[in-house]
């Protein structure tokens, strides 16, 4: 049997290459590659990187979805399904939204693969395949990462480990906490390390992709001195909470962690409150854990969202400001999106503060624009402010002036500049980009 793996772009815009700081390596894909037998023949296109060749012969495809990638991959789907040729949809936005990727896909995945998979393979081997397979969650241990179909592709240059899955936290807006039923797991550390090993040699930092690098810090601290002896760099994400042990950022910094992603989201207690994020004003806030972090070296990626009901016109600078103050090596000013399926949806739905019923798959909807009705700014402002915000933080002035405060440790210094450029020149092409190609013909083909 000859199985296409195919990885959707959000869409394209006629006449442009694809934004190159989201090239990285699609982890689902990988993951999907181990779990099948070797029997299998199988190939991948990454539509954000090639020209995907529909009349190549196959048996069938299998499309990861995320939830700003589902109106290409259904894109991606007709294509194939006229040529005749059986589609599986997996992924996030399948499970958040199991009915309409269904109306495109002759088979589901909901939830996760690892225990279902094998039956989904002989199913499709059989001609037997169902419309519908709930997956379950496992221990991990069954987790096979193959990442031999990415050979020849250029994706940036970091490697991407998960070491666990879930978040414990109920934030409302958050689509993690609906996909895992707020659980959290952890990988076989010594899985993780045979992993980290293989790569170890072609990569100079890896990306711990997991929602909460310190979902559980018992559990996360207890391989950190087997990590230590890999002498690798990485960064993971992480909640706020953990930056208040000084011991497990002590650990962290020992083992090889160069930065963290963590979500701010609004400088607002009200906000916060609202966001049922209100830990992260916990002991001494923002400040002291910032300052914590500082202490041991590790360098700070923060992400702020607005158009929560207590933002105004002043919320973008102050959280520039802040992020400038901080010495944030990056940083992220996004509207807030109301995902499927997560609380925050359903109460801007029960509001009837929605602008679009779908907005990921709207004709009119682009990049950036913000698909709800904020309560003290229009939808305008929100989107005009982030941009605005992207650009003070990212004005070489702010570029070169947090350099500073991240000149400590040469291998982060000496990147500092060339990362900050590549967000710097896409500010612009980010915004207003098409959700979908929008060169593509023709009506979605549903399944009758």
């Amino acid at each position: 049997m000859r199985l296409t793996f195919v990885h959707p772009a959000i869409g394209h815009r006629l006449g442009e290459s694809y934004l190159r700081s989201w090239q990285m390596e699609p982890l689902p894909i990988a993951a999907l590659k181990g779990l099948t037998p070797d029997t299998v023949e199988t190939r991948f296109y990454d539509d954000r990187l090639e020209k995907i060749p529909y009349d190549e012969p196959t048996d069938a495809v299998v499309i990861s979805v995320e939830t700003y990638t589902a109106k290409r991959a259904y894109q991606i789907a007709s294509e194939y399904r006229r040529r005749g040729v059986p589609v599986v949809m997996g992924g996030f936005h399948v499970t958040l939204m199991p009915q309409e990727a269904s109306r495109y896909a002759d088979a589901i995945m909901v939830g996760e693969a690892e225990g279902k998979w094998l039956e989904l393979i002989d199913d499709l081997q059989h001609h037997t395949l169902k419309p519908f397979y709930q997956g379950i969650q496992t221990d991990l241990s069954g987790v096979k990462v193959d990442r031999s179909l990415f050979k020849g592709k250029r994706y940036l240059p970091i490697g991407l480990v998960e070491t666990g899955r879930g978040c414990r936290f109920p934030c409302e807006f958050c689509a993690i906490q609906t996909f895992y039923q707020r659980s959290y797991r952890r990988r076989d550390p010594d899985q993780v390390l045979k992993e980290l090993t293989k790569q170890k040699r072609s990569k100079k930092i890896f990306f711990f992709v997991d929602d909460n690098f310190a979902g559980n810090i018992h559990e996360s601290r207890l391989w950190l001195p087997e990590l230590a002896k890999l002498n690798i760099r990485w960064i993971t994400q992480m909640s706020i909470n953990a930056a208040h042990d000084e011991s497990f950022l002590k650990e962290l910094a020992e083992s090889g962690c160069k930065g963290v992603l963590i979500g701010f989201e609004s400088l607002n207690e009200e906000n916060l409150k609202l966001m049922n994020k209100r830990f992260n004003t916990m002991k001494g806030g923002f400040s002291q854990a910032l300052a914590n972090l500082r202490k041991y070296g590790i360098a700070v990626y923060g992400t702020f969202v607005f158009g929560y009901d207590h933002d105004t016109e002043d919320s973008f600078s102050q959280a520039v400001t802040f992020a400038e103050r901080e010495g944030m090596y990056i940083a992220a000013f996004n509207h807030m999106t109301p995902f499927p399926g997560t609380p925050l949806y359903k109460r801007l739905q029960q509001e009837n503060r929605l602008r679009y019923e779908h907005w990921w798959l709207d004709d009119y909807y682009r990049y950036n624009e913000v698909p709800f009705y904020p309560t003290q700014l229009t939808p305008e402002q929100v989107t005009t402010g982030c941009v605005s915000a992207r650009r003070d933080f990212y004005s070489w002035r702010s570029i070169f002036k947090r350099s500073w405060k991240n000149r400590n440790d040469f291998f982060m210094f000496r990147n500092f500049f060339p990362i900050n450029a590549l967000h710097r020149n896409e500010i612009s092409s980010r915004n207003g980009y098409p959700l979908g190609d929008e060169t593509w013909q023709g009506k979605l083909l549903e399944i009758q």
